[in-house]
């Protein structure tokens, strides 16, 4: 078995908690100590909000395996998700960044060009780097190839994600909902059918091809409420239009299952070594068809059966790290990319069948909103070998600075210039440290930035409608005023940025500088 070690400087507050072996004298001699690397897993959940776990207080759905995680380890209150929504929140994630300073990060076509560049220092390069074997399964959503809307799906892509440091990776090119509709493995159409070659286009349908929107009568699983009207697959809709695909088209109902198995792979072929895995589920995002497994097996339908089917992926990782004795010595992060959205585009009655279930909890607004429900998100981190101390914290933490904490965690050397807004906030995320962040930007889909503190909110103005004009019935957080909250009072309703004009000027000077990265 092949051994890394993590050297820790005995400055570190983490030390006192780690030696074991070496007596105090060795360790001021040598003024280091050494551990074996810890595995590092993220669960990256999608479109799950702060509202819809067991923990969290939701109502009509049980979570045992995240329950179980998080009374394992720390579940925190106050984390949030870069952007109120996916690719700007994932790319901020994987290269330390803030999405907002680099044009072409919003929301991501499936045919999309790679928006983190092969140049680009990522998370995954700091683990490969640092002896870690690396691996991306799941959801994607930041693009493919060099070009956007020229790859070769029947070929192997020439930039994929081993250009970012991913040893191993099965993914979705974007979201269920956009094609192409086919999982990509290290770089090509898993499963390739010759006999049904394929053609995607963001521009328009291929001669003969049916269409959510012409066709209705083959959307045998799920019909759209807005949008989401072009070419089907599976008897479901989506955004984009696709041809071919033959026996490499997935279902919908089985993406759980197989993207599942294929980390639980990832994790036994290298427990003797240590490995990075980014594990990036897509269950509660649209268009939701949980296995049959799940179907009616909560009181909200399918968005609620899709939460119980994400509960059962994250305990078949606990199980697999069980079975295989990884448990003690892997890190697990569990969180999600952005708010919540209910009706996002297919009639699957989401909204119907809450009955007193608050996605959000007691936030304001979801998903693409300016309001904390848009951001702030779920977040759990299990170490048993590492973190005594259980419970729940409060503390002020971004996403922004994962990079940067587990790099500080296996002490690796970062380039120059790369993951410039991160900061270590290692402390944070493994309890030891409770002191807060001393801001968070927040960024909305309409690209408004928010800045706040453990206390204070500002939101820029905005002239833009106050509710999402192209489907779900969401507030954008948008007015033309400046808006300033105390976020003691968690609901965002009373704008006291009249009754609060130097706190007002702070908050906005704090914003000015964020944006200067001062």
């Amino acid at each position: 078995m092949k051994i890394q070690y993590l050297t820790f400087s005995l400055l570190s507050p983490f030390v006192c908690n780690w030696v074991s072996g070496a007596s105090v004298e060795d360790s001021n001699k040598n003024e280091v100590t050494e551990r074996l690397l810890p595995n590092v897993i993220i669960i990256y959940a999608d479109d799950l909000g702060y509202g819809d776990l067991q923990c969290y207080g939701a109502k009509n759905i049980e979570t045992p395996n995240v329950n179980k995680l998080a009374d394992e380890g720390l579940r925190f209150t106050n984390m949030h998700a870069v952007a109120a929504t996916s690719t700007p929140s994932r790319y901020s994630l994987l290269t330390g960044e803030y999405a907002w300073r680099k044009k072409g990060t919003d929301v991501a076509a499936g045919n999309a060009g790679m928006i983190i560049r092969p140049e680009q220092y990522t998370m995954a390069d700091m683990f490969k780097h640092s002896g870690y074997v690396t691996g991306a399964v799941g959801k994607w959503h930041l693009g493919l190839g060099d070009k956007t809307g020229e790859q070769d799906w029947n070929a192997p892509l020439p930039a994929s994600l081993a250009d970012l440091g991913f040893d191993y990776h099965y993914i979705m090119a974007a979201t269920a909902d956009r094609v192409p509709c086919v999982f990509i493995e290290n770089g090509q159409v898993a499963g390739y059918d010759p006999t049904a070659p394929i053609e995607v286009s963001y521009k328009q349908n291929f001669p003969g091809e049916p269409t959510g929107k012409d066709n209705p009568e083959l959307l045998y699983n799920l019909k759209p409420s807005h949008g989401h009207d072009m070419s089907i697959v599976n008897g479901i809709s989506r955004i984009g239009y696709m041809k071919g695909g033959g026996k490499a088209l997935w279902k919908d109902e089985n993406i759980a299952d197989s993207i599942t198995s294929h980390a639980i792979d990832f994790i036994s072929q290298h427990q003797n070594e240590p490995f990075f895995l980014y594990f990036a589920t897509n269950d509660v995002h649209v268009p939701r068809f949980p296995h049959e497994r799940f179907r009616g097996k909560s009181p909200m339908g399918l968005r609620g059966d899709a939460i119980l089917q994400f509960d059962w992926s994250v305990g078949q990782i606990m199980k697999t790290l069980d079975r295989l004795g990884l448990t003690e010595n892997t890190l697990v992060i569990l969180s999600s990319d952005n708010g919540p959205v209910v009706d996002d585009g297919y009639d699957d009655r989401a909204e119907e069948l809450l009955n007193g279930h608050t996605p959000s909890g007691p936030l304001r607004g979801y998903k693409y909103s300016a309001f904390e429900g848009g951001t702030t998100v779920p977040a759990i981190v299990r170490w048993p070998k590492m973190i005594q101390k259980k419970g729940v914290s409060n503390v002020l933490m971004s996403q922004i600075d994962w990079m940067a904490s587990l790099g500080e965690l296996i002490h690796a050397h970062l380039p120059k210039g790369s993951a410039p807004d991160s900061w270590s906030r290692l402390g944070n995320l493994l309890g030891t440290d409770n002191t807060d962040r001393s801001w968070v930007v927040e960024f909305a889909a309409n690209h408004v930035l928010s800045i706040r503190t453990k206390d204070w909110k500002y939101i820029e103005p905005n002239d833009g409608p106050r509710m999402i004009t192209w489907g779900p019935r969401i507030e954008t957080g948008n007015d033309s005023i400046p808006q300033l909250y105390e976020m003691k009072k968690v609901n965002e309703q009373e704008n006291v940025a009249a009754q609060y004009p130097e706190k007002l000027f702070e908050m906005q000077t704090l914003l000015r500088k964020a944006k200067l990265g001062q």
